[in-house]
């Protein structure tokens, strides 16, 4: 029996009539499981068991070989710096110190109030717009130490409750890759990617 309120089973059967193989389906419901209780945990992993076919383990393999899935409680803002080869050469590691500087939290860690989570990530695919920095998984892009400071203040401050990118890129960041043609319409609303499909935006499926 589920353990997920009607709402959360019903997105899950959803997903899963997405694909030929409930199987197939094992990352969505991940974020799924994620958005309900901020961060993987083993009854969550359990619940994408079940309704997938895998077993725990199976499940468990999947959420530790990704990045994006989280298995221990993160703060409200997820702060990603790039220290890949393109940010960590114009910069990426001063915006990284800056960042840690800011929020108190060093790699790898999360503050006792539970508001940020800092990590290094590899690349995030905009090498152009580089140094990148992502929180809950939005990105800004061009970002410097001082930007990166005001970003970490800004949140500290004002505790928005969605983050959007182009509003990040607006307020704290540089250089793009190259031109956002497309407003980005979705807002991530923890610490996991804002996926409206998913229903892990504040609005669920657009």
């Amino acid at each position: 029996m589920s353990l997920w309120p009607a709402d959360v089973q019903e997105r899950a059967k959803e997903l899963i009539g997405r694909y030929p193989d409930p199987k197939s389906a094992v990352m969505p419901l991940l974020y799924l499981a994620m958005r309900q209780d901020g961060y993987l945990t083993e009854a969550g992993m359990g619940e994408v068991a079940g309704w997938t076919g895998h077993t725990p383990a199976q499940v468990q393999s999947v959420a530790t070989f990704y990045g994006m899935f989280k298995t221990e409680p993160l703060g409200q803002y997820l702060v990603s710096v790039c220290t890949s080869i393109s940010c960590m050469l114009l910069g990426g590691d001063d915006v990284l110190e800056a960042v840690e500087e800011a929020t108190g939290v060093p790699h790898g860690e999360t503050d006792a109030e539970r508001l940020f989570s800092v990590e290094h990530v590899e690349c995030l695919g905009a090498c152009g717009g580089a140094p990148a920095v992502q929180v809950n998984y939005e990105l800004i892009e061009g970002s410097t130490p001082d930007q990166a400071r005001a970003l970490c203040r800004w949140l500290q401050d004002e505790r928005p409750e969605v983050v959007n990118t182009d509003d990040m890129q607006e307020r704290f960041g540089g250089r793009r890759s190259f031109d956002w043609a497309i407003a980005e319409s979705e807002n991530a609303v923890g610490p996991y990617p804002a996926f409206g499909p998913y229903g892990t935006t504040p609005g669920g499926e657009v």
